[in-house]
């Protein structure tokens, strides 16, 4: 197989997330054995030293104690050196911007030159550039399986407080057993599986305590407080 025609498979929602040995910020980690019964936001950025890759660590450090609090850590990634990474994270938190005053970078970053870990995740797109990593970002449960995949472009800063609210519409999944509607927030009523029966559907047609139904496919609950 020639170079142009070479393909990486990325992995799939519902996959185990591959696994990898590499050096970061804060020393070498195994993935995602490290990571083991935490949820995980596994992201890439092209470029060290770009502009909208340092107005998004700026934003992810300031909002790092709140994913703590949700059982989450931060990864990150891109393909050029551990010194590079270094000299980037050091010259961030000595910046001030749109109310951010010299925040920490408390999160691995990655360096992986070879580009093993990129390809394996799909985060390389060439026709984008073979170079850089576009911005992925993974989110990873405590089983290290992946949950959900986002793929922005190289102009465009990501929205943490949307991948936030994605962390947390998953937990609630998880923990009550119901989905999450358009829009959902923490506190707003959910989704209960849908009826798979003639005889179900029949029966979620009748008023319950606690919940409510628009029709037999779509039965909502009131949140739990």
């Amino acid at each position: 197989m020639t170079e142009e025609t070479k393909v990486f498979q990325m992995p799939l929602i519902g996959d185990k997330a591959p696994a990898f040995t590499a050096l970061t910020t804060n020393g070498k980690v195994n993935f995602p054995e490290d990571y083991k019964g935490k949820w995980v936001i596994f992201f890439s950025h092209p470029s060290d030293f770009t502009p909208v890759c340092t107005t998004e660590f700026m934003v992810l450090a300031s909002m790092a104690d709140e994913f703590k609090e949700l059982n989450t850590e931060l990864l990150g990634l891109s393909v050029d050196s551990l010194y590079s990474h270094i000299a980037w994270v050091r010259k961030i938190e000595e910046l001030e911007w749109n109310g951010m005053n010299k925040v920490k970078i408390p999160f691995s970053v990655i360096a992986d030159l070879n580009m093993k870990v990129s390809n394996k995740y799909g985060m390389l797109q060439p026709n984008v550039s073979s170079t850089q990593a576009v911005r992925a970002v993974f989110i990873i449960d405590p089983l290290g399986i992946i949950r959900a995949i986002i793929y922005y472009p190289l102009t465009t800063g990501r929205n943490f407080d949307e991948i936030k609210r994605l962390i947390l519409a998953l937990q609630k999944a998880d923990n009550d057993h119901c989905s999450t509607p358009a829009g959902w927030t923490p506190g707003e009523d959910v989704i209960i599986p849908t009826a798979t029966t003639c005889e179900e559907a029949e029966k979620r047609m009748d008023p319950s305590e606690g919940e409510y139904t628009l029709d037999w496919f779509l039965r909502f609950r009131k949140d739990k407080v």
